[in-house]
């Protein structure tokens, strides 16, 4: 048997750019596109056959898979819950739309399984902890556009025979996070606003938990997925156990970072206060692993944060409702209303 040839999606993001490491080094070649909206060249690993491209451009998508693709792990996304609320279009587009011209490229090539990494945002509030056989019922259109992909897929098995396996990762963090998004993944702002000598700003009161995982427990479960026939067709959390409060979470960042936390208290935002995962099926399908401890986790991904230091946060340049925004966020405006 050959080699065989994985296409990962959002390869210079951070989850994708962790999974395309772990592929190479089981031996995989490894395609891997991005349009570095989010992104960074200097993420992607090694070994990787990189093509610069948009997963919305559909004569982009066919081209990437007419050499030959074995397996399609998308992780591609715009992963912003609450500020999808502002951007609905931007979010459907890049979300689901551009899902759908892989999952149709994955048809017409016979792909053996098509990895989508949706997000326990597909769950909603009140059900802890998050079980994979719960009704799903979103509360923001980043959630929704999840799970419309996750029926996609399922509606593309029964109708094509299209294999695949869904993961709702929770709350992932470490090295090549985009510490200069403003509007997603806290522990990278967190250390981006240390850097940048501002308070850490939390909004509400800071006991909203997660569970923060660090994402060597959740990037080679991915990658090593497709070696388990008893993940077919199947869906599974993966992440990290123990849920933490923002505010400790605060703590923790901040005294790894070497400074007294200086915490900023916003206006509590309309979010799910608690969120954490059962992991019985990913353990039971991909064994039982030791998971990183949050002080090892935020420590390594401090070193690395350190090492390539402060980057810019811009606003985010394409609001489509210009409504209820939470305090705190700079947002620049269209023309829209």
């Amino acid at each position: 048997m050959g080699t065989k040839t994985s296409l990962v999606t959002g390869v210079a993001g951070f989850l994708g750019s962790h999974v395309a490491r772990h592929l190479i080094h089981g031996g995989h070649r490894v395609v891997g596109i991005d349009d570095l909206s989010g992104g960074f060249i200097e993420n992607v690993p090694e070994g990787v056959d990189f093509r610069p491209g948009s997963i919305n451009d559909d004569t982009f998508v066919r081209g990437t898979f007419s050499e030959g693709i074995d397996y399609v792990f998308h992780l591609a996304a715009y992963a912003a819950e609450g500020l999808s609320h502002y951007i609905r279009v931007f979010n459907y587009t890049n979300n689901v739309i551009g899902s759908m011209n892989l999952v149709n490229a994955a048809i017409r090539n016979s792909v053996r399984r098509f990895v989508f990494t949706s997000s326990i945002a597909v769950y909603g509030a009140g059900q802890l902890p998050m079980k994979e056989g719960m009704e799903p019922s979103p509360e923001d259109p980043y959630g929704i556009a999840k799970y419309a992909v996750e029926l996609d897929l399922r509606a593309a098995r029964e109708q094509f025979g299209l294999d695949f396996t869904v993961f709702r990762p929770h709350n992932v963090y470490g090295e090549n996070q985009n510490i200069g998004d403003r509007y997603r993944n806290v522990v990278g702002i967190f250390m981006n606003q240390i850097m940048h000598d501002e308070p850490m700003t939390v909004f509400g009161d800071g006991t909203q938990t997660r569970a923060f995982s660090y994402v060597d427990d959740v990037a080679p479960v991915l990658a090593d997925s497709i070696n388990h026939e008893s993940a077919s067709g199947r869906t599974f959390n993966v992440g990290a156990d123990t849920p933490y409060s923002v505010l400790r979470l605060a703590s923790v960042v901040a005294q790894t970072m070497g400074v007294e936390p200086k915490i900023q208290h916003l206006p509590a935002r309309k979010e799910v206060e608690h969120a954490f995962s059962d992991h019985t099926a990913s353990k039971e399908v991909f064994g039982a692993r030791e998971t990183v401890p949050l002080e090892v986790g935020i420590s390594r991904m401090a070193k690395w944060a350190k090492r390539v230091g402060p980057r810019q946060s811009n606003p985010f340049t394409g609001i489509e409702v210009r409504k209820n925004f939470p305090m705190g966020w700079d947002l620049e405006m269209d023309s829209g209303s």
